[in-house]
């Protein structure tokens, strides 16, 4: 009971002291408006077009959202000393990483939907598979997420988690299948794709809005959630490996 306490109590001071400042709301917000108006802007192209550009944007709305603020909060607390006053909590190392990654991932969902409520006023959404699009939209909030807090976990400073953190996300928008199919790519940088967890969410994205998946839907949930497993665990042997031992 007392883990679960100190789970909320967490959770609840990060949603006060960073994801419910009017700074990152309002980013929260006009990111992935800027996002669907540089792509209309970009290419010309009418609301017929809106659907295919849907996946693209939801999925970097999730990336962008979830590994900005959370790679900065931990890096920020860590040189601090305010993540040292938490480790000497009664809690497991678990719980303690779950609470203070829990509001970036609802953060991140947040961010998901936004593009998604602009495009029902502009195009037809009716066709829309929702039971597959939103836990895809949950596990790329997770993975992001957690590959947000390996990131926070493997520098030292602020500056350094903003451009470790686009050691990922800009490979992962041009090599995922966002905005173009990963069989235009080069045949020697194809298997890099598949090694990136962002290319099976965007998968299940195209298939739900666009109807344009490779890969089943079970398949793409299974190792995206092997990723969410697999950065956590990475996370935590960091933390105990640089910041506790």
């Amino acid at each position: 009971m007392k883990g679960w306490i100190a789970f909320w109590n967490i959770l609840a001071k990060d949603m006060r002291s960073y994801y419910l400042k009017p700074p990152n709301i309002s980013w929260g917000l006009l990111f992935p408006l800027v996002w669907i108006a540089m792509f209309f802007i970009r290419s010309g192209l009418g609301m017929e077009s809106l659907p295919k550009l849907l996946p693209g944007l939801v999925a970097l709305s999730i990336l962008f959202g979830t590994t900005s603020v959370l790679s900065v909060t931990v890096t920020f607390e860590k040189k601090g000393r305010s993540f040292e006053r938490l480790l000497l909590a009664p809690i497991s190392l678990e719980v303690l990483m779950l609470a203070k990654t829990t509001g970036a991932i609802l953060f991140g969902v947040a961010n998901a939907f936004l593009p998604l409520l602009v495009g029902s006023f502009l195009t037809d959404l009716s066709g829309v598979n929702w039971t597959a699009l939103i836990p895809a939209v949950v596990l790329i909030a997770i993975s992001s997420t957690f590959l947000g807090l390996f990131i926070a976990v493997s520098v030292k400073e602020v500056f350094e988690a903003q451009t470790f953190s686009n050691f990922f996300r800009f490979p992962m928008i041009f090599l995922c299948g966002l905005f173009f199919p990963i069989e235009q790519l080069p045949i020697w940088l194809r298997p890099l794709s598949y090694v990136l967890p962002l290319t099976y969410g965007a998968d299940i994205m195209h298939m739900s809005i666009a109807e344009a998946g490779r890969l089943p839907v079970w398949l793409n949930l299974l190792v995206l959630a092997g990723f969410c497993i697999a950065l956590f665990w990475l996370s935590l042997h960091n933390i105990k490996r640089r910041w506790i031992t």
